[in-house]
């Protein structure tokens, strides 16, 4: 990003990367949904990685390391994510992205905790879990939060950082960033795989739909105003 009152142009179109996980998240909302009408969940391949990675468990420090990683994606580190990269736009006056920022990631929590609490879904029991949970696990919340997070800042960031290649390194962090929260999910033994793919999925359209809304704006007002 440029500094304050500098040239803050950037992706003016959906950058390529960002189109490219957005077909996929769409069509794995599709698959999941198809895969409901014609069987019921917890699906076989649920079952079958939940039991294959307990099984399998890992080096000895894995266990940790996928407590730490899954943290990234709770609701305190979330928060003081969005509240630091929020701050830092207002004092480069990226008053539009700001905003974006804070709206996209409140309501898209508060969408996710509703979506749980209609679908009720119950929690894996197949092995222990290695964290302690509450609420509902259908989609999963860490997941589809650090989408709607992460993706949101990076997407957001393409449109006022002007580099091409920071550009891209600020998407590809966001979704290894996410694609690690999910994973953590699953070897915890705190949600079915499924979950973490609708979370994903999810989480993933919503930060798209955000920059498409805020681009919009941009263009409306003409700037950052």
């Amino acid at each position: 990003m440029t500094p304050a009152g500098g040239d803050h142009r950037g992706e003016r179109h959906l950058p390529s990367p960002l189109a490219g996980i957005g077909v996929a998240a769409a069509a794995l909302g599709i698959i999941l949904l198809l895969g409901l009408v014609v069987d019921r969940w917890p699906f076989a391949f649920d079952r079958a990685i939940i039991i294959g990675l307990r099984t399998w468990s890992g080096p000895r420090w894995l266990p940790h390391a996928a407590v730490d990683i899954t943290a990234l994606g709770g609701g305190t580190v979330l928060t003081i994510v969005v509240a630091l990269v929020a701050g830092f736009l207002a004092v480069q006056r990226l008053w539009l992205t700001a905003l974006a920022t804070i709206t996209a990631s409140a309501t898209g929590g508060v969408a996710v905790d509703l979506i749980k609490s209609q679908i009720g879904r119950p929690r894996p029991t197949l092995v222990p879990h290695l964290v302690e949970v509450g609420n509902m696990s259908f989609p999963s919340g860490h997941a589809a939060s650090s989408a709607v997070v992460y993706l949101t800042l990076a997407g957001l960031a393409t449109q006022v950082t002007p580099d091409r290649l920071a550009r891209r390194y600020l998407v590809g962090a966001a979704v290894f960033l996410v694609g690690a929260i999910g994973a953590s999910r699953v070897y915890l033994g705190v949600h079915w795989p499924s979950d973490v793919l609708a979370g994903w999925s999810f989480g993933t359209l919503w930060a798209l739909g955000w920059w498409w809304a805020t681009a919009k704006a941009r263009a409306t007002i003409g700037g950052e105003r």
